[in-house]
């Protein structure tokens, strides 16, 4: 299987305005817009960093056990990070993804097609997936149900094209405290990195003013596709509500999503040509180390 609908990178100001009050509309502008760009601007890559990353991620929640999954699905892929390292990592076999936005699909099955593995995808929305009920023995995504309108209603079409004993893993989701802090960290970032390029010593790391208002009126989408931060046990109350079982979550990625957050949104404030490898490990090892303060501190926080 191969759908993909026509993505659209260049939304009108008339289509931009009427995703204010359309969210499944801004998810497939907003996402259609990043896709080209995507992997570069969250430092995505399909190699040890990112296949240990996601592995890591799996592991936590769902441990090393049933390896490898036959058939997976992904929701909310976007250019199929999570996906294309797990079967990377040996986790799955055959991998499907979805994404409501076309643009994200067609760049995931280019990723998949450069790293020589076969994948299906076409463009869906998770709160109708169209796939045949028990179609899957893992159902995954990453970093996607805070963008879905109704959380409770997507679990229920996972629960139902899973196959009995079969397994959902979601990952990389915000909680309500966490995303506080990392969001307000974020904006002072941009604030300060956008203002401090404009000073006579730093006017090389200024990016261009037309890049800079492109990244301003993408973040604005955010705040029409970003709709839900999660407590823990609410999350749990409400997949259990949707019709599963043996349902838990395991939270990590205090202090590394601190420093994460603003991290990122200093690569989008500067040009990419100023930040070179040095400042990649940099930012790559800091993220290992804070990652194994937080697993110490899961106990306790």
């Amino acid at each position: 299987m191969s759908t993909i609908a026509t993505p659209n990178p260049h939304a009108s100001a008339d289509e931009v305005e009427a995703a204010w009050s359309d969210t499944k509309l801004a998810q497939v502008l907003y996402h259609d817009w990043e896709a080209q760009t995507y992997d570069e601007k969250w430092s995505i890559s399909f190699d040890e960093r990112c296949i240990s990353y996601a592995r890591e991620r799996f592991v936590a929640v769902a441990g090393e056990g049933d390896w490898p999954y036959g058939r997976s699905l992904e929701i909310g892929a976007g250019t199929g990070f999570f996906t294309l390292n797990l079967m990377l990592a040996g986790v799955v076999d055959k991998g499907t993804v979805t994404d409501i936005s076309p643009g994200m699909v067609q760049v995931a099955q280019r990723n998949a097609e450069g790293l020589g593995l076969s994948l299906d995808g076409q463009a869906a929305d998770a709160e109708e997936l169209p796939y045949p009920d028990e179609s899957f023995d893992l159902v995954i995504g990453h970093a996607v149900i805070h963008h879905i309108p109704d959380v409770e209603k997507a679990f229920r079409e996972m629960l139902r094209v899973l196959r009995p004993g079969g397994r959902i893993v979601i990952c990389g989701e915000p909680t309500t405290r966490g995303d506080f802090v990392a969001r307000r960290l974020s904006r002072l970032t941009w604030w300060a990195a956008t203002r401090a390029t404009r000073l006579g010593p730093l006017r090389d790391w200024a990016r261009p003013a037309e890049e800079l208002d492109e990244s301003s009126r993408a973040a604005a989408l955010e705040a029409v596709v970003d709709l839900h931060t999660f407590e823990p046990a609410d999350l749990e109350r409400l997949v259990l509500r949707a019709g599963g079982v043996d349902v838990r979550t395991q939270t990590e990625e205090l202090t590394a999503s601190w420093f994460g957050w603003p991290v990122r949104t200093f690569e989008a404030a500067v040009p990419e040509d100023k930040l070179g490898p040095r400042w990649r490990m940099f930012a790559y090892r800091s993220w290992v180390r804070l990652s194994a303060l937080d697993k110490a501190l899961a106990p306790v926080v």
